[in-house]
């Protein structure tokens, strides 16, 4: 346990919401709902984490990577992003905030910078980055929810700004910056709620927006599809990815160890709401066909999503990390595991007693010494997959400006 993620309780809910008390963020308002908050002005840069050019951009990050070899050799990989890349991404973080109240206010505070540099800088290597900032539903609200104290506007009066935010940002962006350029939507946890709400309402069946959607990476989230198929649902005409070529779909998925599936009261691995013959959707990034695959993950050295009080885990035993990222190839596979009640991303870490380097992951949420089963690997769904998504995007933009009309 030592050599995994140890936090508080913040570090333990930080990514909950899309399946907590916020489950339904992007929902339409009750009839007893609050009046709006007055929209943002996304024409402030201010009011985004990324955008090229931007000054302060958050996704100008260090993100070199330390690669651990089976045999213990390490080499330094650089990482440089593509300006000419041919697609754009637009990501929505999940919740990180502990700004008081029900929702966050638009400060750009280290817990959104450091998201985005572990969940969404990376992908600079085949898109170009638009990330907006908008008023989440905020840890300190999830936390008074859970105590059975829940703030005005938790459950039947919450407000949609969260969705709103989102909304108007992708507006902003699709008439100020797209230009016709295919996108990339990312999003974990109550991000990727919003984001699902956003392809529903804005781009699901809208052939001049739907055109130039390239593909949806939700994490952390349960996208419902019927049992055995890959469209309907919650989408009516985006459907899985099932290769690389492939464009307007979507890769969702939920992680657990494999030696530890989803509990029975699980978060995740099934639709939020049941119904007959729905499933959740699981898309492995490593083998979208299909099959184990290997993952290409990118870990934070000293860092996640999450504040964390552990030692940090000693990925070359002996060896110091001097890089902000580590890497180790052939550590980790994952293959999409469907029973009665859950489908999810089953992750296993080769155990190699003669190889120096680590045969563990940080990811586990502990609370009072106790993993939270349940939650399975929530903290790390990006990490773990975020080079094959890398190379994915890059893939399927390829392929997008090959078929573009």
């Amino acid at each position: 346990m030592s050599r995994r993620v140890l936090a508080g309780l913040a570090a333990a809910l930080l990514t909950a919401a899309a399946h907590g008390a916020f489950a339904q963020a992007s929902s339409p308002p009750a009839a007893s709902a609050p009046t709006p908050l007055p929209p943002n002005d996304y024409s402030d840069k201010a009011a985004w984490l990324c955008w090229p050019g931007k000054t302060g951009n958050a996704c100008d990050v260090d993100l070199a990577t330390t690669v651990v070899n089976a045999d213990g050799s390490t080499r330094t990989e650089p990482f440089k992003a593509d300006s000419g890349a041919p697609i754009d991404c637009f990501y929505v973080y999940p919740t990180v905030s502990l700004d008081p109240g029900l929702l966050a206010t638009m400060n750009i505070e280290p817990a959104e910078t450091r998201v985005v540099e572990q969940q969404f800088a990376r992908f600079g290597a085949s898109c170009r980055l638009y990330a907006p900032m908008y008023r989440q539903f905020t840890l300190t609200a999830l936390f008074e929810a859970m105590q059975g104290h829940p703030l005005p506007g938790t459950t039947s009066e919450r407000p949609t700004t969260p969705y709103d935010d989102v909304r108007d940002a992708f507006a902003y962006y699709l008439a100020h910056e797209n230009h016709g350029r295919g996108f990339v939507l990312i999003g974990h946890s109550q991000g990727s709620s919003l984001l699902t709400q956003l392809i529903k309402n804005e781009i699901d069946g809208k052939p001049a927006v739907e055109a130039r959607l390239v593909s949806a990476i939700l994490m952390g989230t349960s996208l419902v599809v019927p049992k055995g198929a890959d469209v309907g649902g919650d989408f009516k005409t985006v459907p899985l990815c099932r290769n690389a070529s492939q464009v307007a779909c979507a890769i969702a998925y939920a992680s657990f160890r494999d030696n530890s599936p989803p509990p029975d009261n699980s978060r995740f691995g099934r639709p939020r709401t049941p119904g007959e013959g729905l499933a959740a959707a699981c898309v492995n990034p490593a083998n979208l066909s299909g099959g184990e695959g290997a993952l290409h993950s990118y870990f934070g050295v000293s860092r996640s999503i999450a504040p964390t009080a552990d030692a940090p885990i000693d990925w070359d035993k002996g060896k110091t990390i001097a890089t902000p990222f580590v890497s180790a190839p052939g550590l980790i596979t994952a293959r999409c595991v469907s029973t009665p009640q859950f489908n999810y991303l089953a992750i296993h870490v080769k155990a190699d007693p003669a190889s120096p380097r680590t045969s563990d992951i940080p990811g586990d949420i502990v609370v009072g010494g106790q993993v939270m089963k349940d939650w399975g690997l929530h903290l790390i769904d990006a990490n773990l997959a975020m080079g094959n998504l890398v190379d994915l995007v890059r893939q399927e933009g390829h392929a997008w400006i090959v078929g573009k009309p």
